[in-house]
């Protein structure tokens, strides 16, 4: 796989292992720019491992990872400063009110005072949030708190979000919230989304997918040349066959 510097991710020959056991087998895709592409994979399949590798909380030994035009090893700072992360588990402070945790963020990314004023107004006016603005995080349901990670995780404008499992344990208005949200971004043009999943309800049509297995890529492409690979009626039936128990 030649990388391509105009996407904004470019995973290719990426392999990582804890131990003796392989998590990650020679993984190589892209996500386009405005793309949302679908990470999707049973638990244990290699998601949060390969999100660990993007966001370089782990160094990949094997492979190269290209941000936006940035090499993640040899342009760390400049390729993170391009990405946005939402990850599984909550990272947002409860004792903090939602303004507060959003200003810490945004001082972070080197923001002036009226800059992220003018952002955190934005981002959480799309999602209906800034009315709660100054109440804390503790006194926000599950939902509303996944509203304000995504809100904090595109204020300094990235060019690729990264959303680890964001609805689990959601109610399903507020997963379906999320899910049409996100996607509304996309459609937008304002980011490219790599969204890992396990979740078949959270894949729309017009998404691309990428189907993990036991760290190594079963299936990929858009949904309807994956259904053409695979055989499948639907992604439901895709997935299934993708990640089956094979001899």
């Amino acid at each position: 796989m030649t990388i391509n510097a105009q996407a904004a991710l470019s995973v290719e020959g990426i392999s990582f292992s804890y131990g003796h056991k392989q998590a990650l087998d020679r993984l190589s895709f892209t996500v386009e720019r405005g793309q949302c592409v679908i990470l999707l994979g049973p638990n244990g399949a290699g998601k949060t491992t390969l999100f660990s590798l993007v966001t370089r909380l782990y160094d990949a030994p094997e492979g190269r990872i290209v941000i936006s035009g940035c090499d993640l090893r040899g342009r760390t700072s400049s390729a993170l400063a391009k990405l946005g992360v939402v990850f599984q588990q909550p990272t947002l402070d409860p004792d903090l009110t939602v303004l507060q945790n959003l200003r810490y963020h945004a001082a972070l990314h080197g923001l002036g005072a009226r800059d992220a004023a003018d952002r955190i107004e934005t981002e959480l006016g799309r999602q209906d949030m800034y009315h709660r603005r100054f109440e804390t995080v503790r006194q926000l349901n599950g939902g509303h708190r996944r509203r304000v990670e995504i809100a904090r995780a595109l204020l300094h404008q990235p060019e690729l979000l990264l959303l680890d499992e964001p609805t689990v344990g959601l109610d399903v208005p507020s997963r379906r919230a999320i899910v049409d949200y996100v996607h509304q971004l996309c459609e937008e043009g304002r980011v490219a989304v790599l969204w890992a999943t396990h979740l078949i309800d959270e894949v729309h049509a017009r998404d691309h997918l990428v189907i993990l297995h036991r760290g190594t890529i079963r299936a990929a492409g858009a949904v309807p040349e994956v259904l053409a690979a695979t055989g499948a009626a639907d992604v439901a039936e895709a997935f299934r066959l993708c990640t089956e128990v094979r001899p």
